[in-house]
């Protein structure tokens, strides 16, 4: 099961007992009073207060501490009521309660015409006092009291909430004074001031931890969310108004969060909306919604994205139905995901932070798709992460398994359930070095696997991306989260569509958290999001142009600062790992890798600050070392534990011997890192392509070694190069792989190569090089002589041959004077020359 639970309440286990000692219990042991005892409501500092059928009838109230795990009995009705609604304040002076005197029935039945049905008390409970009626209708009423902020004073004054099935909502200030021996009375001898909060809705939603109240208004065929906060300072206002293309036809009040009366909840299930909104420490604001489907094979739900501008409407094909069943997805509140859950059909984890590719959001059947014994028309997400079973009485802690979630990665077959489980690794968890190192070696093991993306590439932008946007608020719109720009593939069973909606009203002054971070995050949809992201297309140019230009101009002052950006990340790498490292990297200079480096900080520098204009150019050239530095230390990570799985030792540069499997399998893993690089452009460490190199030379056969060196695959560095031709001795297979590898040496590399092999196939090379200059310099001086007209047909002399070739070459590409002489003595290439003849005719030298 990929959704973990843990019990936080229960009624059988925490509170049965407790009535039990107390001789309370056992009028619940008989068949008719099975639902005698059960859940009322949950307020924001996490108490239970429940209700239960005594011995002689009465209806009794309890409160439940989840961090005392204590009990305290609240009031006692001497009759037997039906309870609907109660909230009790902060100080745990005052409760309130709405219950059902009599059933339509009863009323009839018993002459009771002129009693009303409901009743809405507020009782004095500090100690047991007074009680004022503060309704007395026939239609149903749920109360809530208001909380002041975490840590404030007792307060004298308490707001209560009343939301009436007539569709209004109403909140009442209440007043109260202490008397003698700290008893607490209500203040107001007359009717309590209260204040209209809302009208004509037709759903809403109590949001107990921050205090907000969602509710919808009809408007013609379809109907608008609003959101009116609640303030410490006991003002509150309308903050938020968003059209929903909701329909509102015949729908029934339905209220979400104002109490827990399962029984009468079951009976408007069927006939109201079934509608929640959920909100996430992201800025992320999402409408779910179940909507009717034409077929009963299929259900069908949205999703509305309220942060991001659209919403996706998902239909999926059952694989089973029962008649019976009733088909409401139950929806619940993980912060970065929302899940719709269908019991015995299916579970889907939508991420909320980047909706808009299917691939990040993962869809399950079967066993994965099972959370504990939960019911669907019996699940409510109260809180953050919380799921309510209101049928058995029991609160949960829920999240994401992170074993479940490993299994699922190793063992799925879909592209689209590894990506989204390989981000939901990455994102949701806490890195851990245990988790890094199984999805490393899931990595490892999956290289060719996955057709639809590169798990190298996501593995280092996503966990690059998790490790720097908790640093600075809006980093997150800044960096790319992904390597993916789009995702073309299908999840079986599910059709998505998706519609462009208008973007939420926004109006506060000098809000904090989440409205400020939602409002960020429509900020950046109004301003094309996607654009936004870090790309590295003008890197890539940049960085290809330069590269070229390295030897046709001298070093710049642009140049100079681009490098000590490189030298700048490298010494701050150098501070995260002071230990010996196990993978012999960062031991050497790469031009090549540091101007990537130097020019990636730079740019990245300029995108934040166009952006980030608040933060400070010291703050932000922080971030982008951190970012840089992050990059080269994953690829690092990954070597290393690739490294530790396949055994290697400290140093490969041993090319005496051949590469074992493990070393094998390690090379095709930095073939596959440096293709992942070489895609989006991303550094490596100084000492990659040496490393590289070396286990090519070891593992491969020389015919694919040249090719992998001809297409780019290996790059040939001077420390291995020099490292090859000192340790290989000259023998026949020896010498052609060297004489190989020194002919395919760039000119600048090569000059600087040959001078350190003592061998006469370098010599010779040396020496025609020398020759060629030579007559290259007297062409330039354009002696005029005659020159016999060149032999359509060799001579047998090859000295004669290789000078007519040589100045046949010359003739067709020209002099280059300014080319630099090297320093060859005359009678070394006379000596040589003479020898390299002597072989050719077959003769002896001596």
């Amino acid at each position: 099961m990929l959704l973990h639970l843990v019990a936080e309440f229960d009624l059988q286990r925490d509170v049965v007992p407790w009535l039990a000692a107390r001789g309370w219990a056992a009028a619940l042991d008989t068949s008719e009073n099975s639902s005698a005892l059960y859940i009322v409501n949950v307020e924001r500092n996490g108490k239970i207060i429940y209700t239960w059928k005594g011995n002689q009838r009465n209806t009794h109230i309890g409160l439940y501490d989840p961090q005392t795990k204590q009990n305290e009995h609240l009031y006692m009705f001497e009759r037997d009521l039906r309870i609907i609604s109660c909230s009790i304040n902060n100080e745990r002076t005052l409760l309130a309660v709405s219950f059902r005197q009599y059933t339509e029935q009863e009323r009839v039945s018993q002459l009771l015409q002129s009693v009303s049905k409901y009743l809405t008390l507020l009782i004095e409970i500090h100690p047991i006092n007074n009680v004022r009626v503060l309704k007395a209708v026939d239609s149903c009423v749920r109360v809530q009291f208001l909380y002041p902020v975490e840590g404030r004073n007792t307060s004298t004054e308490s707001r209560l909430l009343l939301v009436s099935e007539d569709k209004y909502i109403e909140q009442f200030e209440i007043h109260v004074v202490a008397e003698e021996e700290q008893k607490v009375v209500i203040q107001n001898s007359g009717q309590l001031p209260r204040a209209r909060v809302a009208d004509d809705l037709i759903w809403a939603q109590w949001d107990m931890v921050e205090q907000r109240l969602f509710y919808m208004v009809p408007k013609e065929s379809k109907s608008t969310l609003k959101c009116v906060q609640f303030y410490p300072d006991e003002n509150f206002n309308s903050i938020l108004e968003s059209p929903l293309d909701v329909s509102v036809n015949d729908t029934q009040l339905k209220l979400v969060n104002f109490g827990y009366d399962y029984c009468e909840d079951q009976d408007v299930a069927a006939k109201s909306l079934n509608l929640q909104v959920f909100t996430s420490k992201a800025g992320g604001l999402c409408v779910c919604c179940s909507l009717a489907s034409d077929s009963p094979d299929e259900i069908t739900y949205s999703i509305y994205f309220l942060h991001k501008g659209y919403n996706k409407t998902f239909t999926v094909s059952l694989e089973r139905t029962e008649s019976h069943q009733l088909k409401e997805v139950a929806f619940i509140n993980l912060d970065y995901y929302v899940a719709a859950y269908l019991p015995g059909q299916f579970l889907h984890l939508l991420n909320i932070q980047h909706p808009d590719l299917l691939c990040y959001s993962l869809f399950l059947t079967g066993e994965d798709a099972r959370i504990g014994t939960l019911q669907n028309y019996s699940i409510l997400s109260p809180l953050m992460s919380t799921v309510l079973d209101c049928h058995i009485g029991s609160m949960y802690a829920v999240s994401i398994s992170e074993s479940a979630l490993l299994h699922l990665l190793q063992n799925s077959k879909r592209d689209s359930e590894r990506l989204a489980a390989l981000h939901c690794a990455l994102l949701y968890f806490q890195h851990t070095e245990d988790l890094e190192m199984q999805i490393i070696w899931w990595i490892s093991e999956n290289l060719s696997t996955c057709h639809s993306f590169d798990p190298i590439q996501e593995f280092i932008i996503a966990s690059v991306y998790c490790r720097m946007c908790p640093e600075t608020h809006n980093l997150d719109k800044l960096l790319p989260y992904t390597s993916l720009l789009d995702w073309i593939g299908i999840i079986p069973g599910v059709t998505c569509a998706t519609d462009i909606i208008p973007l939420p009203v926004l109006e506060f002054q000098n809000s904090k958290d989440f409205w400020k971070k939602l409002n960020s995050n429509l900020e950046s949809v109004k301003y094309a999001e996607p654009h936004l992201h870090y790309h590295n297309d003008v890197l890539r140019r940049e960085w290809r142009n330069l590269s070229e230009e390295r030897e046709e101009r001298p070093t710049t002052a642009y140049l100079r600062n681009i490098f000590e950006n490189a030298r700048k990340v490298l010494s701050h790498l150098d501070t995260w790992d002071s230990e010996e490292r196990l993978v012999p990297l960062f031991q050497e200079e790469d031009f090549q890798q540091q101007l990537l480096m130097g020019l990636m900080v730079a740019q990245l520098k300029d995108h934040l600050m166009r952006h980030l204009q608040y933060v400070g150019r010291k703050k932000i050239d922080q971030i982008v070392l951190d970012y840089v530095a992050n990059l080269l230390n994953l690829v690092h990570q990954i070597m290393k534990e690739v490294w530790r799985r396949y055994h290697l030792r400290s140093c490969i540069f041993c090319f005496n011997e051949r590469g074992s499997a493990g070393e094998f399998a390690v090379f095709h893993i930095m073939s596959r890192i440096l293709e992942a690089a070489n895609g989006m452009c991303l550094p490596l460490p100084p000492g990659f392509h040496t490393l590289h190199l070396g286990l090519g030379v070891r593992c491969l056969p020389l015919h694919t070694l040249l090719h992998y060196i001809d297409n780019g695959v290996l790059h040939l560095t001077e420390t291995c190069v020099r490292r090859l031709l000192k340790d290989l001795d000259d023998t026949e297979k020896n010498e052609k792989l060297k004489f190989s590898i020194v002919m395919r040496l760039p000119e600048a590399l090569g000059q600087k190569i040959r001078q350190v092999w003592n061998h006469p196939i370098n010599a010779n090379l040396m020496a025609r090089k020398y020759v060629k200059l030579l007559l290259e310099k007297l062409e330039n001086r354009q002696c005029i002589r005659f020159v016999p007209e060149r032999l359509s047909v060799p001579v047998e002399f090859l000295p004669l041959n290789y000078l007519t070739s040589m100045l046949a070459e010359i003739e067709n590409q020209g002099v280059q004077p300014h080319e630099k002489q090297d320093h060859v003595n005359v009678r070394f290439v006379e000596e040589t020359a003479l020898k390299h003849t002597m072989t050719l005719l077959g003769l002896k030298y001596s």
